[in-house]
């Protein structure tokens, strides 16, 4: 048996994730809920679970006080959170899992499976998470990668441009180092798209700070401040000359 603690302001959402968590997963044996975060600190203190089911937006604070307050803490975190876009936005940003309410059957059990296999994301991650929630309209400082077997935080500036890799993506750092992730060239695009970063081709997405000159010939390219040369795709020309025109304003 596992024990767990749900941690969820809304008491429509919190029976909800209740009933679906005994119905459902009878292993796990639900020992507390609280509806904020002085709730869930006192409840904390007396007993820490196996898994905390942690809501973001509390009525009281956020699911980031209450790790705050239990910096130790030992539970294995599974986050909650509405279907907001700049919530999700920061979630893949911190390579952090999450559930979206209301709950789906099938992603709560990925979740839980999740949760009983890894180990806890580190105060890093959990820190881009939060500047990134608190903070939406700004710029990341940094992202978490997810690799095959680890993860890695980089910033944003150290990124030169990703590849595509059939269903994955190569980044190309500053250092001339090489991080192969497996998720799709579309998955950042639409991620960093809003932070300085453009999709020049099918398989290239490159970082605007690090675009040296557009070259006209040859079907188009672009020349980067490391020496690369990256080709542009017919249909995105005027976009690309568009956007390198303002910068140079």
């Amino acid at each position: 048996m596992h024990t767990a603690i749900i941690v969820e302001d809304m008491i429509d959402a919190l029976t909800l994730l209740k009933r679906e968590i005994e119905t459902q997963h009878p292993d796990i044996e639900i020992i507390a809920t609280a509806q904020s975060v002085v709730e869930a600190a006192k409840v904390l203190r007396k007993n820490q679970p196996d898994i905390l089911f942690l809501d973001i937006m509390l009525g009281d604070g956020t699911g980031f006080d209450i790790l705050e307050i239990f910096p130790n803490l030992k539970s294995k975190i599974i986050f909650v959170t509405a279907s907001d876009e700049f919530a999700i936005r920061a979630f893949k940003f911190a390579a952090i899992d999450y559930v979206l309410k209301p709950y789906a059957n099938e992603d709560l059990s990925m979740a839980i499976a999740r949760a009983k296999e890894q180990l806890q994301p580190n105060k890093e991650r959990l820190q881009i998470l939060k500047e990134t929630i608190e903070a939406p309209e700004k710029k990341p400082n940094k992202i978490s990668l997810h690799t095959l077997d680890q993860i890695i935080i980089v910033s944003l500036d150290d990124i030169i441009r990703c590849e595509s890799d059939s269903n994955n993506t190569i980044f190309h750092l500053q250092d001339k180092r090489k991080i192969f992730v497996t998720k799709t060239l579309k998955y950042f695009a639409d991620l960093l798209s809003s932070h300085d970063f453009v999709r020049v081709h099918q398989s290239h997405l490159v970082n605007l700070q690090c675009i040296s000159a557009y070259i006209k010939t040859d079907g188009g390219y672009l020349m980067l401040k490391n020496g690369e040369n990256v080709p542009v795709s017919v249909r995105k020309k005027t976009e690309i000359i568009e956007i390198l025109d303002k910068m140079h304003r």
